[in-house]
C-alpha cells in the first residue's frame, strides 16, 4: 500500500469521523457506551473543521489522521482495516519532522496504543487520573525521546537509543 500524507479537506469530514468511530470501537472497549456516544458527538462537532494531517491511499482515500497543535499530537486514529500496515508510524514520523520535541497523551487502558508509542520512541513522563473531559479514564503523558524498548526472547530487555546504541541492559525475569 502506498501512503501519502496531506492536509484534510472539508468535504471528507464524514469519512474522517467514520475512521474515528471504527478506530475507537476497535481499540477503546474500556469506554462506557454512554461516554462513547458523548465523545462521538463532540468529535463530530469539530473534526470536519480541524486542521488535520491525513494519511491517504494512492486513490486519495483517507485511512488515518492526526491532529497536531504545536509540539503536541492531540489525536492519532487509524482505520482498523489498515492497522499494522505502517499508517500510524508514517503519521508519527511526519509529526516528528514538524515537531521534534513531540508529546502526546494516550488512554492508559489502550494497551495497544501504549505499546505502539513506546515502540516509536516515546516515554511516559506523567499520568493523569482522568481524561481531558474529567472522566475516570486515566491518561499517560508521553514525550518523544527516540528510545525504544526491544525484547529479546522471554528473558531480557534492552533500551536502545535512536542511534541503536545500548543505553541500559535489562535484567532477567528470574
Amino acid at each position: 500500500m502506498v501512503i501519502s500524507i496531506r492536509r484534510s479537506r472539508r468535504d471528507e469530514g464524514e469519512k474522517l469521523i467514520a475512521i474515528w468511530c471504527r478506530s475507537v470501537d476497535a481499540t477503546h472497549d474500556f469506554l462506557s457506551a454512554d461516554y462513547r456516544v458523548e465523545l462521538e458527538d463532540l468529535v463530530s462537532s469539530f473534526l470536519p473543521e480541524a486542521p488535520l494531517w491525513v494519511a491517504v491511499t494512492e486513490r486519495d482515500e483517507p485511512v488515518g489522521f492526526m491532529l497536531l497543535t504545536g509540539d503536541h499530537m492531540d489525536a492519532l486514529f487509524v482505520d482498523p482495516d489498515v492497522r499494522g500496515c505502517g499508517v500510524g508510524k508514517w503519521l508519527v514520523e511526519h509529526a516528528l519532522t514538524l515537531a521534534p520535541g513531540l508529546t502526546t497523551n494516550v488512554n492508559e487502558q489502550n494497551e495497544q496504543a501504549v505499546g505502539f508509542y513506546k515502540k516509536m520512541g516515546f516515554t511516559v513522563t506523567g499520568r493523569s487520573a482522568v481524561d481531558d473531559l474529567g472522566k475516570p479514564y486515566p491518561l499517560l503523558n508521553l514525550a518523544y525521546t527516540g528510545e525504544e524498548e526491544v525484547w529479546y526472547g522471554l528473558y531480557c530487555r534492552i533500551t536502545l537509543s535512536g542511534k541503536q546504541q545500548i543505553k541500559q541492559k535489562a535484567q532477567s525475569f528470574d
